[in-house]
């Protein structure tokens, strides 16, 4: 967050505000094609960022509105606690639809 001048919305949380927005930022590992957001927290931000890894190590990060990403979701097939409470986009939504913000070294 702090490297993209995102102010967290409380400690532990992947919420934040950027430019007055409420974003949150979800992250995806090398091999992992899709990222998920509570239902409820959909509710509260403005955009969904997805940081996806690339094999160097760097993260390019993607923003998506929170309309789009409603629009594109589908269900998660979690059996456990997620399950009904989380709606899941696919990487390349991001990248069809959504605009490049940064890219990034952690």
């Amino acid at each position: 967050m702090a490297l993209l001048g995102a102010v967290p919305s409380r400690r532990g949380s992947n919420e934040a505000t950027l430019a007055n927005e409420r974003i949150v930022i979800k992250c995806a590992a090398v091999n992992t094609d899709s990222v998920g957001v509570t239902y409820l927290m959909l509710d509260r931000v403005n955009r969904v960022f997805g940081a996806f890894q690339l094999d160097d190590g760097s993260f390019e990060v993607r923003s998506l509105s929170s309309a789009k990403y409603r629009a594109a979701m589908s269900p998660t097939r979690s059996q456990g606690p997620s399950a009904g409470r989380v709606g899941i986009v696919k990487k390349a939504v991001f990248y069809a639809d959504g605009s490049l913000v940064d890219r990034l070294r952690v």
